[in-house]
């Protein structure tokens, strides 16, 4: 990642070198008016909207009568207005909606591998979703009216059984905060912590990928599954009679587990599945591709006038001459990689850039725009 000194006051004055040094899965910050003036980006309408979507993570939580309850989206209907105690969670906004995904993209001094997604938080007065803990690092900016958090770094992590959700069961507050529109709590992993809504607010949450090591080993062994070459079948000659019929031979084993043993991956295998598993799309997320088909050339001349971006859904990363996007795999040419390191970077190109990408790159880009992963975009003058 490319290292930057410059003072955010996203970060409350610091720099990026500094919150990592000092917080990043250390402590907790607090950082009045990370965001100064900051007015929510949809209003309540357009997130309840969102929410009645199929192609919409949501869920609505309440607690009525010391019960917890959660509803998993499409949400088509919200409890009576004069109904507290409920929250409506939305995920991925950043996948629907620009704005959203413009707030997303100003942590990116933290690496796109890593960023996952902008959750809305949608709460009645003295609504919440329990004290809890996230397995990941989360900023909790506060985006209308006000949520108080209290939040605690202790060890016990127990969770009481039989809930729909993850509530600890002995939650202990060391700090209290109230978080005004602006206002931003960032938590590291594990951290304890429990917010509850001051009247009718808005939280945005800012959340981090921290896959486990298990979900990553059982997707490789799946990708390399795929990739296998073990030529030849099982076979024994020289099978002799057994007085224990139900007995593994230590002939079949010795012969199957030498056949294992040939399967090996190299840094390449590591390198693919990696940005193949970190760009694939998740299972809520299509394309739409667009109305109208124009071909190569149409689509080369409108691509040199507007320069291209990248769709809200897009994932796109790289590894020296390796491009990943949305689950796929290419190498490319060293004069190839400089504009398609930009676009990964940038998430655009404007028309300069354009005039300068090969008959290769430009044929690709006509198939990400048919699939709906690029779209037109004036920046000329970005």
């Amino acid at each position: 990642m490319k290292k930057t000194s410059s003072n955010l006051t996203l970060l409350g004055g610091l720099t990026p070198e500094q919150f990592f040094s000092e917080y990043w899965h250390k402590k907790p910050l607090l950082i009045r008016q990370a965001i100064p003036d900051f007015t929510p980006l949809l209003s309540a309408e357009e997130l309840f909207e969102l929410a009645g979507k199929d192609d919409v993570e949501s869920r609505l939580i309440s607690f009525f009568k010391r019960n917890w309850e959660m509803k998993n989206g499409p949400i088509l209907s919200l409890p009576l207005k004069e109904k507290k105690d409920w929250t409506l969670l939305v995920q991925g906004v950043n996948l629907h909606n620009k704005k959203a995904d413009a707030l997303l993209r100003q942590f990116r001094f933290i690496p796109d591998a890593r960023l996952d997604d902008l959750m809305i938080s949608y709460a009645k007065d003295g609504g919440g979703v329990g004290p809890h803990f996230d397995s990941y690092d989360v900023f909790l900016l506060q985006a209308h009216g006000q949520r108080r958090w209290r939040i605690g770094a202790q060890k016990d992590l127990s969770l009481i059984k039989g809930m729909p959700l993850k509530i600890l069961s002995n939650f202990k507050a060391e700090e209290e905060f109230v978080l005004n529109p602006g206002d931003m709590l960032y938590l590291p992993p594990h951290y304890a912590h429990d917010g509850i809504a001051i009247g009718d607010c808005m939280t945005y949450s800012i959340g981090f990928r921290a896959p486990s090591f298990q979900e990553i080993g059982e997707s490789f062994l799946q990708f390399m599954s795929d990739s296998i070459d073990l030529p030849g079948r099982y076979a024994d000659p020289e099978l002799t009679s057994s007085a224990n019929p139900a007995e593994i031979s230590q002939s079949m084993f010795s012969t199957i587990s030498a056949e294992l043993t040939k399967i090996k991956f190299t840094k390449d295998d590591m390198t693919i599945f990696l940005g193949e598993h970190l760009t694939e799309p998740k299972s809520s997320v299509f394309f739409t591709s667009p109305e109208k088909t124009i071909t190569p050339k149409k689509f080369a001349l409108s691509a040199q006038k507007n320069g291209v971006a990248l769709s809200l859904k897009t994932q796109m990363l790289y590894k020296g001459k390796n491009i990943f996007i949305n689950g796929e795999s290419f190498s490319v040419s060293k004069e190839d990689q400089l504009s398609l390191h930009k676009l990964a970077d940038q998430r655009y190109l404007n028309a300069k850039d354009i005039s300068s990408v090969s008959a290769d790159v430009m044929e690709a880009f006509c198939i990400w725009y048919e699939d709906g992963w690029l779209e037109f975009a004036r920046i000329e003058n970005k």
